[in-house]
């Protein structure tokens, strides 16, 4: 799902941008949506980020010892207590506004990074985008093998590359397989969500 970056001079490799081979998942969503990445290659930057998440995890560790918390339900309580407590009535040290008072006057003014949601072509369904994603070719039978389950692709050549989104279902147990082939929905199948457990993509 995640990946490490390399972006420092060392003894033995010189300064090149080097990652896994395969896209993670959530990169993949956010190209789909034409959103651009950029890391934080800086430890100040990084900083800007972590110190919140550093603040915030201290408070609830505290309040959690000082009130004998012991229930993870309860934690959750206090985690979403602060969260709303942060967001909607402290005064940020930085920009010395409420959080949640600034983004309101920053959408009412227009100058937010926020856009309306649009569902990208050929996409059919926002479950072709906010999906577990892999690929599989197609055996002389046409059939696509996940964790040795076999599922038959129609419409598909033998030997062709097929990409698969995956939407798990919770509730029902089941996760439905999406299978696109040359940027065509060409079939949708459910199956056991166990079924694919652990499988690679």
């Amino acid at each position: 799902m995640f990946r490490f970056l390399e972006k420092r001079d060392t003894i033995w490799t010189k300064h090149y941008a080097r990652t896994d081979e395969k896209e993670p998942q959530w990169k993949q969503v956010l190209q789909e949506l034409r959103v651009k990445v950029t890391y934080a290659l800086s430890p100040q930057a990084k900083g800007k980020i972590e110190r919140p998440y550093r603040w915030l995890q201290d408070r609830i560790v505290r309040t959690c010892a000082r009130e004998n918390v012991t229930a993870i339900a309860q934690v959750r309580e206090i985690l979403s207590y602060e969260v709303k407590r942060y967001n909607e009535r402290q005064v940020h040290s930085t920009t010395g506004e409420i959080p949640h008072m600034r983004l309101e006057r920053a959408i009412e003014e227009g100058k937010t990074l926020f856009r309306p949601f649009k569902l990208p072509f050929p996409c059919e369904s926002t479950k072709d985008v906010f999906a577990l994603r892999g690929t599989r070719t197609t055996n002389a039978y046409r059939k696509v093998s996940i964790n040795g389950v076999e599922l038959k692709v129609p419409g598909v050549d033998p030997y062709k590359p097929v990409d698969l989104r995956m939407v798990p279902n919770p509730e029902t147990g089941l996760t439905e397989i999406r299978f696109w082939h040359n940027g065509k929905l060409v079939s949708t199948q459910k199956v056991q969500t166990y079924a694919l457990k652990g499988m690679r993509f």
